[in-house]
């Protein structure tokens, strides 16, 4: 018997947690528990609340998914990144 996909929803990132962990309210307002990918944390790729992300969700656990993108685009008006000079 071979692995099964994951399923794939976007979501939006709600709360940062600990050890690149985050809560995402997903698009049918579930809120689950995503850690970031290999890849986004190898190319430095920054998650901050409000940030719209797609997250595969294991077919094991629909509580608990890993951070696969980051889509790009306006955050609300609150949540801009302060730059530091």
């Amino acid at each position: 018997m071979g692995k099964e996909e994951a399923i794939v929803l976007e979501g939006t990132v709600t709360e940062a947690l600990p050890s690149t962990e985050f809560k995402v309210e997903l698009s049918d307002g579930r809120l689950i528990t995503a850690h970031l990918s290999g890849r986004m944390r190898m190319h430095y790729i920054k998650i901050l609340p409000g940030d719209r992300v797609t997250v595969e969700i294991s077919t094991y656990d629909l509580t608990k998914g890993r951070i696969t993108y980051r889509h790009t685009g306006k955050r609300p008006q609150g949540e801009q990144p302060s730059k530091k000079s």
